[in-house]
This record gives structure tokens, sequence and C-alpha cells, in this order.
């Protein structure tokens, strides 16, 4: 998905800040849980404890974050539980993989995986082995190693369809998505989402069912296909009210200003400042500062993305920027304020201020970040360089955006980066350079072309294999209703013939116990049969609610035991009283025994 470089100026941040999601809590709650955790005396309970301690931690400081991390590993090692110490290790490995984007959090989140990893091997906890490696596929996806993202994925797939844990299948579904959408994958990417989003309805697992939700607004997302993302948003967003969380009203500001930002893309921009505005309202209701700040970066991103630096300098200046300093300044990212300076400096056409802010800023990207956002910040160098005049350094830097974006799939950077160093190599009196950097600008330029008509024709793709899933899954439903008709007509039939058989019982000098035993069992099955039916039609009045359910059949039970018993009671003890030779019996013995006669003759 292409973005402009002013319109990723903040990319770090906002994968940060969509972690808040997670985790969130108010402030209020970190003291609850320190004080929960001190009342704590079960090895497990303070493993929970401190495992979500930690991770809320790491949204407010980090430092702290890393002292609860530790500790808790401490705890679980301690208890020589494995399970428990499985668990100390992949909350760290999460815990740092929120600040992936800074290669000091990145390797330590490998470090602790593959820690989690070899401990669940040595003591054959295959769920776990699945769930570790599923971790390191989302982790290298970040940083971003496809190949090894795939192979993790593939590793945890082929393991965790041999166990019985349906919930671990359909998130193993959605890590192979995930890994074959980095790779452009799109249309296998669709049908693993697909078939997690299936298994998480099949199992009634309302969380697992917005996480789907949401790869698949990422999906469609990627493909540029913003309504339907802003649809699974949407649904994802509504899930909320069913999964019940202590943290969904968090999770709600993070989705609000997801929303936004789907609306930022699809350019409707008054739209998307809306909800960047109700997700800064909203968690200030919530008394939780940290959750703004999603809110704070969406909207100075926009105000570059819609080219008024102006309104991104004053909003930078006012309270509201003030507070996003100081959040960056906790985590050792205040580089991208200086980051976010320089570039509205650029575009004012303030070179000198602007130039000393990208200075301040170039350090961080160079040595401490991943190579996505080491990226964007070369192009927004290049691009300060050209603009004033610089064209020595700027074509420095577009081929560093060059090199880098080639490796890693960029091609929308490659181009402009091919353009501008054509432009830039022609005024400087290069031509043989120019030349090849025009050649690599419509190269690459007609393999952007094809890729818009590739994600046109996912589009319809995708659409088609959706529609092959509803085709598919109402094949099911009609091929299990006419199984189910089928049960239901012979049950029928074998009810019917047991009375049948016992009515002709009766007509016959039969034992009576013979009949009250075949009359119970006749008896039984059909009332139980009736109580079936029922059961199958209520859902649509009690929508599967257990104490809707239960009123239901005690009512039913109330009104259809008396009436079996007294049936049953009156049935048998008639055909019992009356058990001798009727004229029907006789009638049916004399045929039998005139045919009898006629074959010894």
């Amino acid at each position: 998905m292409s973005r402009s470089t002013k319109a990723s100026l903040l990319i770090a941040i906002l994968f940060f800040s969509s972690c808040i999601s997670l985790y969130a809590q108010e402030a209020a709650a970190v003291d609850s849980l320190k004080k929960a955790y001190e009342k704590a005396t079960a090895p497990e309970e303070k493993v929970t404890l401190m495992d979500e301690l930690s991770r809320v931690m790491m949204n407010v400081n980090p430092k702290e974050a890393d002292e609860f991390g530790n500790k808790l590993i401490a705890i679980a090692e301690e208890s020589r539980d494995r399970k428990l110490m499985f668990k100390a290790y992949l909350s760290n490995g999460t815990r740092c993989s929120y600040l992936a984007n800074q290669k000091i959090y990145s390797q330590k989140a490998i470090e602790f995986y593959n820690k989690a990893l070899d401990l669940a091997r040595q003591n054959r906890m295959e769920e776990e082995v699945g769930a570790a490696q599923m971790h390191l596929s989302a982790l290298y996806r970040l940083i971003p190693d496809n190949e090894k993202a795939l192979s993790y994925a593939t590793q945890a797939f082929s393991l965790v369809t041999t166990l019985r844990n349906d919930s671990l299948k359909a998130e193993a579904h959605n890590t192979y998505g995930q890994a074959y959408l980095a790779k452009n994958e799109n249309i296998l990417a669709l049908r693993n989402f697909l078939s997690a989003l299936r298994i998480a309805e099949d199992i009634k697992n309302a969380p697992l069912i917005r996480n789907c939700y949401l790869y698949l607004s990422s999906f469609y997302a990627d493909i540029e296909d913003y309504d339907k993302a802003i649809d699974y948003m949407t649904m994802a967003y509504k899930k909320l009210d069913e999964v019940k969380e202590k943290n969904a009203p968090y999770q709600k500001v993070i989705y609000t200003n997801n929303l936004g930002n789907l609306f930022a893309y699809k350019k409707n921009y008054d739209i998307a400042i809306n909800y960047f505005e109700r997700s800064i309202r909203m968690a200030d209701s919530l008394k939780f500062a940290t959750l703004k700040i999603p809110g704070y970066v969406s909207l100075l991103n926009q105000y570059l993305r819609i080219d008024e630096p102006q309104k991104a300098f004053d909003y930078l200046n006012s309270p509201s920027g003030d507070n996003l300093k100081k959040y960056l300044g906790n985590f050792g990212m205040a580089a991208v304020i200086d980051q976010a300076y320089g570039v509205i400096y650029t575009e004012l056409g303030n070179f000198d201020s602007a130039r000393t802010y990208l200075e301040k800023a170039k350090p961080m990207f160079e040595n401490s970040t991943n190579e996505n956002n080491k990226v964007g910040f070369y192009g927004q160098l290049a691009g300060f360089y050209r603009k004033s005049g610089d064209k020595k350094n700027a074509i420095i830097y577009y081929l560093k955006v060059k090199e880098i974006s080639e490796k890693n799939g960029l091609l929308e950077n490659v181009k402009k980066a091919s353009q501008y160093l054509d432009t830039l190599y022609r005024q400087t009196g290069d031509i043989t350079a120019a030349g090849i950097y025009n050649a690599f600008y419509y190269q690459y330029k007609d393999s952007i072309e094809t890729l818009k008509r590739e994600k046109e024709l996912t589009q319809v793709e995708a659409a088609d294999e959706q529609q092959r899933q509803v085709r598919n899954a109402a094949e099911l439903a009609e091929k299990k209703r006419q199984r189910n008709n089928i049960q239901y007509l012979a049950i029928t039939i074998g009810i019917v013939a047991l009375f049948i058989g016992l009515v002709i019982l009766g007509m016959f000098k039969v034992s009576a116990t013979s009949i009250k035993m075949i009359g119970f069992f006749a008896f039984l099955m059909f009332f139980e049969f009736i109580f079936l039916i029922f059961k199958k039609n209520i859902y649509s009045i009690t929508n599967g609610e257990p104490w809707k359910d239960l009123l239901f059949m005690i009512g039913l039970a109330a009104l259809l035991l008396p009436l079996h018993h007294w049936l049953e009671h009156k049935v048998i003890h008639y055909l019992t009283s009356h058990n001798r030779l009727t004229s029907a019996g006789h009638h049916i013995k004399r045929r039998l025994f005139r045919r009898t006669k006629e074959g010894e003759e």
C-alpha cells in the first residue's frame, strides 16, 4: 500500500500506538494491579498479574516495564512450572515487540521468543511451540524479514493443524495470511483469513472473530479496497460489545482512530479528522492520557497529508503537541519530534531550521530504527536537500532510498527516487547517469502500473473468493439440512413402527411385562423426539442464552412430562388389561394359519 513520504512522517509511532489496544488500562488500574499483585500468593496468580502489569507499563514507562518483565521471569523460574516459565518469556517477547521499530527492542523480542520456543520444545509442549512460532512470524514481518516470517508461519501451521485446539488453528491461519500478504500473495492470504473466520464462527469465539475482522480489514486496506476495509473495522468495533473484556472501552479508542486513517486513505479527509478528534475525546473521557497519542499523531500526519504545514506546525506547538513531545521523550524517541519539525520547516521553506532539526533526528534513524522507518527518513532528508538546492546531498540520500527500497520491495519509493535522480543528474550535467535513472523510473513505473492492475484484479478475485466461500458454506449447510431431515424421517418411522408393534402385541397373548417394556421405550422416544424438535427451533427466540433456554425447557417439561406419564399409563393399562385375542387378532391368526396349511398341502 503506497503512502506519500509526508504521510508516513510518524509511521514509527503509529505502529507503537496501535499496540496500546492490546492492554490499555487507565492509570488508576496500574495501581490496582500493583495492589492485587502484593496480595497474590499463588505463583499462577502472580505471573498473570505481573504479565499484565509489565505490558501495560510498556505503554507508559518502558524502563519500569523492563523491571516488571525481569521480575515476571524470576517468579516463573522459581515456580519451576514449565507453562508459567513459557508464559513469562512469551510475555516479555510480546512486550518488547510493541517497540519493534527500535532495533534494541526487536532484538530483545527475538531473544525472548526463542527462549520460549526452546523451552516449549524441550518439554514437548506442542501448543506452546506453535504459539511461539506464530509470534516469531509476526515479529519478523515488522523487522521486516518476510522469508523468515513465512518460514515460522509454515512451521506453526504444520504443527497446529495436527492438534485439537480450534482457536490455535484459527490463529495459525491468520498468521499464514499475514505472511502471505507481506509477500503480495493476496489470494492465498485471503483464503487463510476467511478460513480463520470460519473456524472462529463455528466455535463462537467472539474475541477470535474480532481479530479475524481486523486482519480482513488490514487485507482490504492493503489491496486499496478501503470501503471493505472500513466495513470490517466497523464490524470489529461492534464486536467489542460482545467480547466483554475489561479493556474493550480502550480498544474502541484505537479502532476509532484506525477508522479515521482508513477514511484518510480513501481521501475522505473531513470524515477522517472527525474520527481522529473523536478518538481523542473518547480517551479523555476514560482519563487515560496515553490513549490520546494515536489521535494526536494521526491529526499531525493528516495536516501534512493535505499539504497544510502551517496547521501541522501550530498543532505541534499546541498543548496536544506538548503532550506528544512528552510522551515520545519517555520512550527515548524525542528525535521523532525533531523529524516532524524538520519536515514541517522544509514545507514552509525555512531551510535553516529544517536542517537543524533533521540533523538532530538523523542519528536515531540511522542507528536505532528498522529499515522501513529509515527509508522514510532518508526520503524526507533527500527532499529537504533537493528543495534547499543542495543537489549533491539530495543525490546521496535518494540513492540510499532506492537501495533500501529495492531490497524491501517498496516500489513506489524506488520509482520516486529514480525520478528525482534523473532530474538531479540532468541539472548537474551528468546526462549518462540521468539516462540510467530515467530508465529505472519507467521500469518501476511500469511495474507499479502492473501492480495496480493486479490489485484491481485482486479486488475482483477477493470478491469471487468470498462468494465462493459463501456458496461452499451454503452447500455444506444444505447437505447438513438434508442429512438431518433424513435422520428425522428415520426416527419418525422408527417411532411409528414401535407404536404399531405395541398395538399389534396388544392383540395377542403377550406377557404384560413385555408390553410395558416396549411401551416404556416407545413413549420415551416419542416425547424425547418432541423435546428435540422444540429445542432445535427455539434458538430464534432464545438466541442461545442459557437462562432463556433453561426457562423454555422447564416450561416444556412441566407441560409434557405429566402428559407423558398419563398417556403412557393409559395406553399400557389398556393393552395389558385387554391382553387377549381380539377379533382383529383372531382374523390375523386365521389368515396366517390358512397360508401355512396351504403351503404344506
